[in-house]
């Protein structure tokens, strides 16, 4: 009995200990959709799968969110977490209560927030007496948000000492090279290389996972098979059936090439094309490898890419964003690319890459065709499917949806018996009628996985684990860019072959090649693009150069008129970073900045953000986040874009002590104090003013005269429009600018510039007659309809 009883005290003992390494997973973005969809999912299989074998879990939901809101959510996303179809019922209920009971949700904004979080973890471990293992921090924010979560994880929010960290990073990783390369030397700032996971989720998709042990378990039979000399192409597929709809203005900044070939094909591409590790296993080796099959690419050129875009997109975009009806995108929403690899292993094979939105099917695949050169003597009835080698020859790594609608790997009977993991592949069973490429499903030894994972399942599993492999390293990143960029830019003007939705599009985004070149095969029908030539184009006019009240005038119509000034302001932001070291820009609020807000957010990659400082020269009395506020426009337009330093971004003060604008607050009075500590001479290198149909600019109106004068720069007034409070820069300040652009759009505008362009200097009449910087300059910008009617 005494040895019994010691043998189950030392098991105890052990048991204890195994129980001392605790994780804590915080959630960023918690009740996004990505999290609600596939992310809390992902963090319940991880605690099915961990549990009992030796950690111990917290799990924290974390976002903007109010506290009592984000739990509320967080509750409803638990109870609809759902378990393997093999656990029992009762197993599962006990577990979902389990992981229920370990997940919190919590508000994290400030850097205090996360010091509050990591004292709070810290003290759970302390009162359980367990051992701190690691943290993860899941970023399932924008980019925008990066630089500021990682400050505060960095300073406030690592673990201790012999625990590790986890840092995990969802894509756009950039916009191009340059844009990847600044995000990455932000990050790495505050992060060491090991300790980032950057997700690409097609990474995680099971038959994608299964290249690579596939091609380790079948060396003997692929050696002599994987090359030059034996693959005739390879396709490396993903279509869609569903449109941009919704998702417009991503797609407007992104387009199909960034979304989804720069990141997920390209990352299947290095998986095939890779030389094999000796051992697979190793993150490190299947890293290095990758890398070098990135440096085997032959750059791409414009003759490279066939582009596509379905008819309804323009619509779409003219309806989502408020664009004129004049307005035509170039974003390709299809694209074929033609991509070859310079090495003695795959010198001369073509691989195809292809993605696009609103075809016929949602299927994904990679697809390795074997060369043919067998004659078979008898009749093609009488060839056997594992023995003729006239039948086709191919290897299929079927990613998922299609025909099949299950992941698979496919084999031709004619190749080989492939070799999978039996405890996670099974052969499928036979489904007469079903034709995959041409071929019965029987013509292949066909496997699918014994239990269907989502990627973000194992995905998570591996973070968990420490498995780098699969996940996109900074090198592999900025190597991938490098590979793209140049085409990108290539194409930036190029016009977009338009299709019909569906079927409908026939074989009008069929493609050929011939060497290095991709083209259509046929000749686009002229009933499928109807007016596509009709409509007149930005490019089709010159930009219209005059003078209008003595000063320069810029006239186009609105879409060049909005790329024109744009220009300007990136290239007056350039000369000022590079004179001064910063550029201060104050811009007005209302509707017509809008577009260009868009534009130098979606279109201007290589201004100077990081230098620049953002000021309003008017703002209405509500909060901030009202959606009345100028300051709300200029985060949903431009802020959430773009990267600027949150410490650069200057909201007019109108909120204080929860009260609106009161002038014993002194709200203006802060705001030209910070004005005059900031701005040198309190001259800003470029004011961007709007013109009212009464003659007002900025927040300054004929019947109110504050701002017109004196020596206030900053000043309260009253507008005849709701909300009547309002907080303007002053015209004495406005003048004091470098340079003044003034953005005039619309018939409305025509009249009020009709009768500007003949009254003299009468501010108290007419505010915009006031403008004339002392020592700076002024340029009109207006469009047709506004100058001409």
């Amino acid at each position: 009995m005494l040895t019994v009883a010691m043998c189950m005290a030392l098991v105890a003992c052990l048991q204890a200990q195994e129980l001392r390494g605790h994780v804590s997973v915080i959630l960023l973005g918690a009740t996004g959709d990505l999290a609600k969809k596939y992310l809390w999912q992902g963090l319940f299989q991880l605690y099915l799968d961990e549990v009992g074998k030796g950690y111990s879990f917290s799990f924290h939901g974390a976002a903007l969110t109010s506290t009592k809101q984000g739990q509320e959510f967080i509750t409803k996303v638990l109870e609809s977490l759902t378990c393997p179809e093999d656990m029992v019922p009762g197993r599962c209920a006990e577990l979902r209560g389990q992981f229920q009971q370990l997940s919190r949700y919590r508000r994290l904004r400030t850097n205090e927030d996360y010091m509050a979080l990591s004292k709070d973890i810290e003290a759970q471990l302390e009162h359980k007496g367990l051992r701190e293992a690691g943290r993860v921090f899941y970023f399932s924010v924008p980019p925008f948000a990066y630089a500021d979560i990682a400050r505060s994880i960095n300073s406030s929010c690592r673990p201790g000492p012999g625990a590790w960290l986890r840092v995990v990073l969802e894509k756009p990783f950039g916009h191009d090279h340059l844009s990847a390369q600044q995000l990455a030397t932000e990050l790495g700032s505050f992060f060491q290389e090991e300790e980032m996971y950057r997700v690409d989720h097609y990474l995680g998709k099971q038959a994608v996972a299964q290249i690579l042990p596939f091609r380790d378990q079948n060396r003997k039979a692929l050696d002599g098979l994987w090359n030059r000399h034996h693959v005739e192409r390879v396709e490396i597929i993903m279509k869609e059936t569903v449109d941009a709809g919704g998702r417009t203005s991503f797609y407007e900044e992104y387009g199909v090439i960034r979304d989804v070939l720069q990141n997920h094909l390209t990352e299947v591409l290095t998986l095939v094309a890779m030389e094999l590790p000796h051992n697979v296993s190793s993150s490190e080796a299947v890293l290095q490898h990758k890398l070098q099959a990135f440096r085997a690419l032959r750059g791409l050129q414009k003759g490279s890419a066939v582009l596509g875009q379905y008819q309804a997109y323009g619509e779409q975009v003219r309806r989502e964003q408020q664009k004129p009806d004049s307005f035509h995108s170039l974003t390709p929403t299809f694209a074929g690319i033609l991509v070859h690899v310079d090495n003695l292993r795959w010198e001369g094979v073509p691989f195809f890459l292809m993605s696009g939105k609103a075809l016929d099917e949602r299927v994904g695949y990679v697809r390795i065709l074997f060369r043919n050169q067998a004659y078979c003597t008898q009749n093609e009835k009488r060839w056997v499917a594992d023995q003729s080698q006239c039948l086709p020859r191919q290897i299929v790594f079927y990613i998922g949806h299609g025909e099949l609608g299950s992941p698979a790997v496919l084999v031709s009977r004619n190749l080989f018996r492939p070799s999978l993991p039996s405890e996670s592949w099974k052969e499928v069973e036979g489904r007469p009628g079903l034709h995959l490429f041409g071929r019965p499903l029987s013509d292949y030894y066909a496997y699918s996985p014994v239990r269907e994972q989502d990627a973000y399942s194992v995905l998570i599993s591996h973070i968990f684990h420490g498995r780098k492999d699969s996940f996109i390293t900074t090198e592999n990143l900025l190597a991938s860019w490098v590979f793209w960029t140049p085409l990108l830019d290539s194409l930036a003007h190029e016009v977009p072959r338009l299709y019909p939705e569906g079927a409908e599009s026939g074989h009008l985004l069929d493609f050929e090649f011939s060497g290095t070149q991709l083209r259509f095969s046929r000749q686009q029908l002229e009933q499928l693009v109807p007016g596509l030539g009709s409509a007149p184009k930005p490019s089709d006019f010159q930009v219209l150069r005059a003078k209008y009240r003595e000063s320069p005038l810029i006239s186009a119509w609105p879409e060049e008129l909005i790329a024109k000034l744009a220009d300007d302001i990136e290239a007056t932001a350039v000369r000022a970073v590079r004179r001064f070291g910063e550029f201060h820009l104050a811009l007005s609020g209302g509707s017509s900045p809008v577009p260009l807000l868009e534009q130098l957010a979606t279109r201007h990659y290589g201004f100077p953000w990081a230098h620049t400082h953002l000021w309003l020269v008017d703002e209405r009395c509500v909060p901030l986040r009202d959606p009345e506020s100028n300051f709300q426009g200029l985060q949903a337009h431009l802020l959430q874009h773009v990267r600027v330093p949150h410490y650069n971004v200057h909201p007019m003060p109108v909120h204080l002590h929860q009260r609106l604008c009161a002038e014993e607050d002194r709200g203006a009075q802060m705001y030209a104090s910070e004005i005059s500590a900031l701005v040198t001479n309190s001259s800003f290198d470029l004011v961007l003013l709007g013109m009212g149909t009464d003659g007002h600019t900025a927040s300054l109106f004929p019947q109110s005269p504050a701002g017109l004068e004196g020596t206030q720069p900053v000043v309260l007034t009253r507008s005849p429009s709701k909300p009547h409070q309002r907080m303007s820069l002053s015209l004495p300040l406005i003048n004091r600018a470098r340079k003044v652009a003034v953005l005039v759009m619309g018939r409305l505008k025509r009249e009020i510039t009709m009768l500007v362009s003949r009254v003299g200097h009468e501010p108290k009449k007419w505010p915009i007659s006031g403008v004339l910087p002392s020592s700076g300059q002024l340029v009109w910008y207006m469009d047709y309809e506004a100058f001409l009617g």
